[in-house]
């Protein structure tokens, strides 16, 4: 089990359910041990926080590579810039103070890149608390989960298969 919740007869919601109500609480989900993490960081709710998740071989030097180009690019840019603000030129003092910001978005970026999301996975690994549903609409979202029940019993009654849930029961 990978510790993502997963809508059930008795708990139709995504969300964490306390057994035997079908209410979403508050409800403190441990960190997963499913999948790593994409692009964009942990997609599925993990932490990331392992090291085989972080670039290593070809593609970590690929990614080196990149920055020192970068870094190298953005050195003789400012160069440049700088000979060009010293000589008259007032526009390139803005140059000046250019390329080294893009620089230091370069190693941020590389960073980024290196460890695949751990900047956002530390504040997952403390802990996610899914919102608690205010006592006022208890009532709604108890009537919208016995809907979406009654739907999808209704949609596999109609193409001939058993809902879902049907024969699962919750511990």
């Amino acid at each position: 089990m990978d510790g993502a919740a997963r809508p059930t007869a008795e708990c139709p919601a995504a969300g964490p359910c306390r057994p035997g109500t079908g209410r979403v609480t508050r409800v403190e989900v441990p960190p997963s041990t499913g999948p790593r993490p994409g692009p964009d960081g942990p997609a599925d709710g993990g932490t990331g926080d392992d090291p085989a998740a972080r670039l290593t071989g070809m593609e970590a030097v690929k990614v080196h590579a990149t920055l020192v180009a970068a870094l190298l690019l953005c050195a003789v840019a400012f160069w440049f810039e700088l000979g060009r603000a010293l000589g008259g030129n007032g526009l390139s003092w803005a140059y000046v103070f250019e390329w080294p910001l893009f620089a230091v978005f370069g190693v941020y970026m590389w960073w980024s890149v290196l460890h695949g999301g751990q900047r956002r996975s530390r504040r997952l690994r403390r802990g996610r608390v899914s919102p608690a549903v205010d006592p006022r609409y208890a009532g709604m979202l108890e009537a919208w989960q016995t809907h979406q029940r009654e739907l999808q019993a209704a949609q596999a009654e109609a193409e001939g298969r058993e809902p879902p849930g049907a024969g699962t029961t919750r511990v």
